[in-house]
């Protein structure tokens, strides 16, 4: 991948909205030059989709987040690939990774309440004939998600004291 695509990426990773002429400006590239790299990468699928980044704390629609730590068996020529698979089709389910360590998978999901959560864990999840073991976390609160800073920080307003 060329110097332009990587530094065309790490801008469109700050802000999405921004546009192929404000992209050339920024990097003293020709308009056209840009909008043909966009193009590229999204046909090759380097750019998967642009998405924003919402502090759902902030929103009455409360959600509750899980973190799923799975630990199975690979099948035979194909590894972890089919588990991932049968993992992430399921609509609640928001990402999967491959892991090093004490488990294979860490899943996240979503649903509406701890019931939900737990209903998709115990009746769906555990019962994949590989899965060996399952443990979930809640995610309470988010401070930081894909580096972005959630928490609002108001000034400190005490008087300095000194001896």
């Amino acid at each position: 991948m060329n110097e332009l695509k990587l530094k065309i990426l790490d801008l469109l990773k700050e802000d999405a909205r921004l546009s192929p002429s404000v992209i050339a400006t920024m990097l003293g590239a020709d308009e056209s030059e840009v909008s043909q790299a966009i193009a590229e990468m999204e046909s090759d699928h380097v750019i998967v989709k642009y998405a924003t980044v919402i502090n759902w704390s902030k929103v009455d629609d409360e959600k509750v987040t899980a973190l799923i730590e799975v630990e199975c068996s690979p099948e035979r020529g194909r590894g972890f690939e089919s588990i991932a698979e049968r993992i992430y089709l399921y609509p609640e389910v928001k990402s999967v990774y491959l892991m090093s360590g004490a488990y294979d998978l860490l899943v996240e999901i979503e649903g509406k309440n701890l019931k939900e959560v737990a209903s998709f864990v115990s009746n769906k999840l555990a019962t994949i004939e590989s899965v060996i073991s399952t443990k979930t976390f809640f995610i309470l609160k988010k401070y930081k998600q894909d580096g972005i800073i959630f928490e609002d920080f108001e000034d400190d307003h005490r008087l300095p004291v000194s001896p």
